[in-house]
């Protein structure tokens, strides 16, 4: 295992893979190195890239620092981009994806930006964030409820019920349970952006970098939405739908689109 040292001290695990310009892949909610989409995802961009797929803090074999704030997951991403090299690529997906974009507007060594569906909700198409959920998590975490910490986001994405009911007795949950902790770190990071209101003038200049957006053709209205409003809100921008995907993009559906584009010469 690899680590390096965040601004406040908290060990963050990380994964280096492959050769060629490197790039940083961040997780979305409840995933990590070893949990989810991204372990495929690097094996796909090897050939290309020096590859670093990490453990946000909280999970996996990263540390945590109290209390949170998100400013401190820009910094660890900082930390990797310091150590990766002078110009890094990075690529976020999910909750992640809207990481990514609040690490591209403070660290100037990042050259190119790729995201996949941030859940941002900009519009009536569907419900936004209840007033008070992130407070729910944390009250629900303090009194040592971690398995209804995952049921209530699971409900606030639109998990079918009957999957919600039999979680629990699913291989996977003693490991949703166990990240089920730094779920209110991705609600921190999302709020602001899923009340249904369009996004404010301005808001997305300091991402400065080319930016590809990219959304399953298979996904909601309110996806759709939200990313396109992201790709006209962002400086320098490019749009690409994926036919067939959905929120839970295969790695053989995306890695070709992430190497043209940051291959690509501008």
């Amino acid at each position: 295992m690899n680590t390096v040292r965040s601004a406040d001290g908290t060990t963050i695990a990380y994964t280096r893979a492959g050769q060629g310009p490197p790039l940083i892949l961040i997780d979305g909610a409840l995933c990590s190195r070893s949990f989810g989409p991204m372990p495929k995802l690097a094996g796909q961009l090897t050939p290309h890239f020096t590859v670093y797929t990490y453990d946000r803090r909280g999970r996996g074999e990263s540390g945590d620092t109290a209390p949170y704030a998100a400013d401190r997951e820009v910094e660890d991403i900082e930390a990797l981009v310091a150590l990766a090299g002078e110009t890094v690529y990075l690529h976020g997906t999910s909750s992640g994806a809207a990481l990514a974009l609040d690490a591209a507007k403070r660290i100037p060594a990042i050259g190119k930006l790729a995201v996949y569906e941030p859940p941002f909700i900009v519009d009536d198409t569907r419900p936004p964030m209840p007033d008070g959920f992130l407070a729910r998590l944390n009250r629900l975490l303090a009194d040592g409820r971690p398995g209804d910490v995952v049921k209530a986001f699971m409900r606030l994405v639109g998990t079918p019920a009957v999957f919600t009911a039999v979680m629990p007795i699913m291989p996977v949950w003693p490991k949703l349970k166990a990240a089920a902790p730094t779920l209110p770190y991705d609600i921190a990071i999302l709020q602001d952006h899923q009340r249904g209101t369009p996004f404010t003038a301005g808001e997305w200049a300091g991402v400065k970098v080319p930016t590809l957006v990219a959304v399953g053709g298979k996904s909601p209205a309110w996806m759709t939405n939200a990313t396109r409003a992201l790709a006209d809100a962002l400086p320098d921008a490019s749009y690409r739908t994926l036919p067939g995907q959905n929120h839970m993009v295969k790695a053989q559906a995306i890695a070709p689109v992430l190497t043209e584009f940051f291959t690509s010469v501008d």
